[in-house]
């Protein structure tokens, strides 16, 4: 049984960071309610320039797993009634709308708080709910370039570039989740719910614990490195005969395996290049004398040499060979989901593996409004809303 079983979460979120957190919970085993709009549900539905035989997109499926929907106007008291009804029923409750929009959806934590003192509610926004930008709005991009993420990201010299990983959404859904197990604990010993204040912004910047490190270390801001570390070297992505591979030789063991593998025994006895920190500050000088090397041999060759010489070395793959690698296949990372409209779509996997009460896939991403009946009717055999209301719904 996964762990998060009889644990319910509203989810009244869109996109990509709350549903994202909500996904992983509902993953752990818990009954996640999604309240979306009539009509249009999360905007992420209708995202996305392509599309697979239905109408959601793919973006959708892909952050929506293991919820149930029920669609509701909380504009209308009697949509809005139906929500309070769920709030008595939670644990959890996750929105991501701008400061003071949930205030006036009749959903804030000080209004849902009143109905259940035990409810943990999770707030996620672009910079958090506190300071002189909280009121701005938040995208995943924002975040990155005003958290310092994009003044460290790509080539020296280069135009800004953003991490393709979305570390702004992605990190903000993952703190949230984090919290949110740790209010559940603490609840066990206080019988109180609390407020939970996150945000992409903050998701960024806290995501960036290595590159700070350097600013404060040195006094200077760090800048793009390309595929280089800033605390070790070489550390990075070199070209061969037929292309491009990475490798690592980020301590002194390995930097001296290294240089035995490649045959440049000389290096070690240079003094640019005697310690790491030497290494570090001399790397462009050093990845220049090691470029004729490389090209003497192909990327499979210098892989398997690397790895037979204890040196971390590894192929640059594109996320068709990658999800296509034996290694994907036997950690379970590509699964096929049955689903009522697609038929089945290929899902990314569990990240992390629970061996005594692993995750699985309870129900697909749901059709908007899909199971507002179900849901009404057991709110109804609760005293919680009207017997009449039991069998309404709204897509």
């Amino acid at each position: 049984m996964p762990p998060l079983t009889g644990i319910r979460v509203l989810d009244v979120s869109q996109v990509m960071a709350g549903p994202f957190c909500c996904m992983l919970l509902g993953d752990l085993g818990a009954d996640v309610i999604k309240i979306e709009p009539p009509g249009v549900g999360d905007s992420t539905r209708r995202s996305m320039g392509f599309r697979l035989k239905g109408e959601d997109s793919p973006g959708f499926l892909a952050l929506n797993r293991n919820k149930r929907s029920i669609a509701l106007d909380l504009k209308d008291p009697a949509d809005r009634e139906v929500l309070h009804a769920l709030v008595k029923t939670a644990d959890v409750m996750v929105e991501n709308g701008r400061p003071g929009v949930a205030a006036r959806l009749g959903m804030s934590w000080e209004q849902v708080s009143a109905i259940n003192p035990r409810l943990i509610y999770a707030s996620i926004s672009g910079f958090g709910q506190t300071g002189p930008w909280a009121l701005r709005p938040g995208f995943d991009l924002i975040a990155q370039a005003m958290s310092g993420v994009i003044s460290a990201t790509g080539h020296p010299d280069g135009e800004p570039v953003k991490s393709d990983i979305p570390v702004g959404d992605l990190g903000a859904g993952m703190f949230a989740a984090y919290a949110i197990l740790g209010a559940l604990y603490g609840r066990e010993k206080t019988g109180e719910g609390q407020f939970i204040d996150a945000s992409l912004f903050e998701a960024a910047l806290g995501l960036s614990v290595w590159a700070t490190t350097e600013l404060w270390g040195t006094g200077k801001s760090p800048k793009p490195l390309g595929t280089a570390n800033r605390m070790s070297a070489p550390y990075q992505a070199v070209k061969a005969s037929d292309g491009y591979f990475v490798f690592g030789a980020a301590n002194q063991k390995l930097w001296l395996a290294f240089l035995e593998v490649i045959g440049r025994q000389e290096l070690a006895d240079d003094p640019r290049f005697k310690q790491n920190s030497d290494r570090v500050a001399n790397n462009a000088a050093l990845i220049e004398l090691l470029k004729p090397t490389f090209l003497m041999r192909t990327v499979d060759q210098w892989v398997e040499a690397l790895l037979a010489g204890g040196v971390p070395a590894g192929q640059i793959y594109d996320y068709e060979q990658a999800l296509a690698s034996d290694h994907v296949k036997a950690r379970n990372m590509v699964m096929d989901i049955a689903h009522p409209v697609e038929g089945s779509f290929k899902s990314l996997g569990f990240p992390v593996k629970l061996t005594g009460t692993p995750q699985e896939v309870r129900y697909p991403p749901p059709l908007l409004g899909e199971h507002g009946a179900e849901i009404r009717k057991e709110l109804a055999e609760r005293g919680l809303l009207p017997a009449s209301t039991a069998g309404a719904t709204a897509s």
